[in-house]
């Protein structure tokens, strides 16, 4: 079927008391005190923060490592998923294209490029029923699943549970909210971030492009947005 092509994020896991647990190991770093007694008097939420901004912006990230967060995350295509798990320090459980036959016409995002041009989407949803009569076909004859799938595309849709420390969230938010960053992965990761700043609100301003963070752009191609390190002269 002609699926929806707007991933499906969920927040499904994360500490209770994540602000105080990363003042915690901050301050823990500085101090004689025993970190259960910094943990139990931690309640000046401006004191904490600006506590975490100075450690983080020193680039001491062993003190945001001890977070970690879970999502749950589904319609999202093979495409954007191989992507995602290349990601280091990061744990996914996928849906298996080995043990869960497809029935009927599988779940396949459609590129916006494709979407918009009624004649290419025609061709794309015609070429994708294609490919599921051929891979129905084939398992219908007794091909086992995880060789049936050989034909399916990096177009059909997939879920996965994903988790991870603060750590590798802000680098993923660093990277993949890039305007280079593949538009797929993009919108998926802006899901996780918007999901985890409902939350936890402090997180906001290390939720973002790396631009944003560094004062500039360090790709090689430059959207604009921001003057390359060339441009300010280092």
């Amino acid at each position: 079927m002609d699926g929806n092509n707007k991933p499906v994020v969920n927040l499904i896991s994360k500490p209770e008391n994540m602000l105080k647990t990363v003042y915690t190991a901050c301050r823990t770093c500085y101090s004689a005190d025993y970190p259960i007694n910094i943990y139990n008097g931690a309640d000046d939420e401006e004191k904490m923060l600006k506590l975490i901004n100075r450690v983080i912006s020193s680039g001491h990230y062993s003190t945001i490592e001890h977070i970690q967060v879970t999502f749950a995350i589904s319609n999202v295509s093979r495409a954007c998923t191989h992507q995602l798990v290349r990601h280091r320090h990061m744990s996914f459980s996928q849906k298996s294209q080995r043990y869960v036959k497809e029935k009927g016409q599988f779940d396949y995002i459609i590129p916006p490029t494709i979407e918009k041009n009624d004649e290419l989407k025609s061709k794309y949803i015609d070429f994708m029923n294609k490919i599921s009569q051929q891979y129905q076909e084939f398992v219908e004859a007794g091909i086992p699943a995880e060789d049936a799938r050989f034909v399916l595309p990096n177009a059909a849709a997939s879920s996965l549970v994903a988790s991870l420390n603060l750590r590798e969230m802000i680098h993923l938010a660093n990277l993949r909210l890039c305007t280079r960053a593949q538009y797929e992965i993009r919108t998926m990761v802006k899901m996780m971030c918007d999901a985890l700043v409902a939350e936890e609100p402090w997180l906001k301003p290390y939720l973002v492009p790396k631009c944003e963070r560094y004062g500039f752009c360090d790709e090689d191609k430059s959207c604009g947005r921001m003057k390359t390190r060339e441009q300010l002269g280092f």
